[in-house]
């Protein structure tokens, strides 16, 4: 057994190109992702091959060549760009007497790193967990407390049993404690949704900007970095849009391709915002040439967690990397806006972005023409609130004549705490 690598160590990365689309890895997505992990790169080691090989998953002649650059440049972790089963874990390890660390492994400690809230924190230990279940081996057998033979026999489990029913505790307590979250979360949704306040959730590959383009809309200051995976855990701001008032926007975790299955699994609660928001902004880096398989792979990640129903409006993010590309709207034939052209590191565009979000939110709009009694002077300054008023005059009575915009659901909500009165207010 070799001790678990820590950020900040040396590495040789090990990436094969396979025929099969399926599992084929993106080197260059592979080297940010540890250099997003903090470990220093030392060499890289690549190869082809048809299908891995049994042992080794690299071959063996791949495996000794590997072996000899970890002496070669002391290196005290190797990286594999794939997912290993655990006995080619652990065979690489033996022939190498390095520490080996897959791809899942890699992305389950990016994750360990950005995790803040505590919820977060429980879903990563969650799919941790998960992981390291499937590949204990037998490498304590000197504390186990059954033997065979004469004089060693014993009524106790072995270490191996052990490592398993402790797992299986820790994972059973994290399980409750995450219901527990879940249920909170479930009463904030419940809050907006009586308030009748529309979610859009912000989803796309990781590293396409949806942090920056959250701050740069809401004016918060959340944790924006040209990394992978810079944004873990889940932030919502209210923010208004003209002609549909007040709505919610979430900021959510990046995907990438082949995204652990644990990891979706453990962030299947996170993950509810997207699932259950009226509109996905799909913010796209329009200036990455694998733009078309990095939105392939977010459809495949929403389709796990059936969140791919959910109407998209995409956003063509980073225009400023690009030459002669104007900020602008796209519509579909029906004249509805299905992409948004814009940079939000320098703030361009945004305002068309508003614009979008009020035609896709703002579908169900009411005019109405009110004459106001003086005696119910406090209704004015429920309209004020609401930033509905269009036009305010006043008659010889007193009474305040409005003229009032504002999406259905709001005057809905109005209309339901008093109706007779408000229905008395409308002019034909």
């Amino acid at each position: 057994m070799f001790d678990r690598y820590q950020a900040g160590e040396q590495a040789i990365l090990v990436h094969l190109d396979f025929p099969d689309e399926n599992a084929r890895e993106d080197l260059q997505e592979f080297e940010m992702l540890v250099d997003s992990a903090g470990i220093e790169s030392l060499s890289v080691i690549t190869g082809k091959r048809n299908t891995p090989h049994s042992k080794f998953f690299v071959g063996s002649g791949k495996a000794q060549e590997i072996a000899d650059e970890v002496k070669l440049l002391d290196a005290n972790v190797i990286l594999f760009n794939h997912s290993l089963s655990p006995s080619q874990e652990k065979n690489i390890e033996a022939l190498c007497e390095c520490r080996v660390v897959d791809r899942t492994t890699l992305i389950l400690d990016i994750f360990a790193q950005r995790a803040r809230t505590h919820e977060g924190k429980l879903q990563v230990e969650l799919a941790q967990l998960r992981h390291i279940s499937t590949r204990l081996i037998r490498g304590w057998t000197h504390l186990e407390r059954q033997k065979g033979g004469i004089g060693l026999r014993g009524p106790g489990e072995t270490q191996l049993e052990t490592d398993r029913r402790l797992l299986r505790e820790r994972m059973v307590n994290i399980r409750k404690r995450l219901e527990k979250v879940e249920k909170q979360r479930q009463q904030g949704r419940r809050a907006r949704e009586r308030a009748e306040l529309p979610t859009i959730s912000l989803v796309g590959y990781t590293n396409a900007g949806k942090s920056t383009l959250f701050n740069c809309i809401t004016k918060a200051k959340v944790y924006a970095a040209d990394q992978l995976f810079a944004t873990l855990d889940p932030t919502l701001r209210r923010i208004e849009v003209e002609d549909v008032g007040r709505a919610i926007l979430a900021d959510t975790v990046g995907f990438i391709r082949h995204l652990p299955h644990d990891l979706v699994a453990a962030f299947k609660a996170t993950l509810t915002e997207t699932r259950e928001a009226e509109l996905l902004l799909h913010v796209i880096d329009i200036a990455d040439e694998r733009r078309s398989e990095n939105i392939e792979q977010v459809q495949e990640v929403l389709k796990e967690i059936d969140a791919g129903d959910v109407p998209q409006l995409l956003i063509c993010n980073k225009i400023d990397k690009l030459e002669d590309i104007e900020p602008r709207i796209d519509r579909d034939e029906t004249g509805l806006p299905i992409r948004v052209w814009l940079s939000a590191q320098q703030g361009i565009g945004i305002e068309l972005l508003f614009v979008a979000l009020a035609e896709r939110l703002g579908k169900q709009i009411v005019k109405h023409r009110l004459k106001i009694p003086p005696q119910y002077g406090k209704f004015r300054g429920t309209f004020y609130q609401l930033n509905c008023i269009a036009d305010e005059q006043y008659d010889e009575q007193g009474n305040c004549l409005l003229k009032v915009k504002l999406p259905a659901r709001e005057w809905n909500r109005l209309v339901k705490k008093d109706e007779a009165v408000i229905e008395s207010f409308i002019e034909s």
